[in-house]
């Protein structure tokens, strides 16, 4: 986990990137300008900083100048916009900016240009790591937990080796009641029960979660949000 800071005069994309790095576990801090990027860069110290290029006020390599001129540089900058020229990205990365990110951000190269600036700054194990606390492994315990919670099974647990299983297809049986819901209806509900697994299992990585279910990131935002699932909450072990 890592303190980032979001510095972008567009609040969608304060927005977007807040809600991608903060369920990959970052905590996310936003400036819109300039003026409240220095602030909250003395005051909290981030362990990177992405960084508009283009702003009202002051721009993005102005501001790179003044941090590198006043040793205040003392944490990666990744340098964003869609206007920039090859020119821009070789002068910011002169002054000291490690990497730069083409607006429209392709979502696998934000997460992997962030873990690559954070491998300067933090262990390698917390580079990686998707939520502020270790989760541990869930079994399969977890999704006769979640079936039987929202009453897609009726089914009792088998204990082998000491261990909750679930039963095979032959022992479980959908709630009767399912059968008279309309086919949306009694699908949302199986993809509740579904999701809300992966994301304990994974500790809320989407990214794990999008692997794991062969779904790109952005629809599975979009399904999540559609099934009402709050991620952070899902993604708890509920300690």
């Amino acid at each position: 986990m890592a303190n980032i800071l979001v510095v972008d005069d567009e609040m969608g994309i304060r927005e977007l990137l807040n809600e991608i790095l903060s369920d990959e576990g970052h905590v996310v801090y936003s400036a819109e300008n300039a003026q409240q990027a220095r602030t909250v860069r003395d005051q909290l110290q981030p362990d990177l900083v992405l960084l508009d290029i283009w702003m009202p006020d002051t721009d993005g390599v102005t501001l790179l100048k003044e941090w590198s001129k006043d040793n205040k540089l003392t944490m990666p900058v990744v340098m964003m916009s869609g206007h920039a020229t090859i020119d821009t990205a070789v002068e910011a990365t002169r002054i000291g900016a490690c990497n730069f990110l083409e607006k429209p951000i392709a979502l696998q190269k934000l997460l992997k240009t962030v873990n690559q600036a954070l491998e300067r700054v933090l262990p390698k194990e917390d580079v990686f790591k998707s939520t502020s606390n270790v989760i541990k492994e869930y079994s399969t315990t977890m999704l006769v937990n979640a079936a039987e919670k929202t009453g897609i099974f009726d089914a009792s647990r088998q204990v082998i080796d000491g261990e909750s299983v679930l039963p095979g297809s032959a022992d479980a049986e959908l709630n009767p009641g399912h059968f008279d819901l309309p086919l949306r209806e009694a699908r949302d509900i199986f993809e509740k029960a579904y999701f809300e697994y992966h994301l304990k299992k994974t500790g809320g990585s989407m990214t794990k979660v999008s692997e794991y279910t062969g779904l790109e990131r952005t629809h599975l935002y979009r399904k999540l949000k559609a099934l009402g699932i709050d991620v952070r909450k899902a993604g708890s072990n509920g300690n």
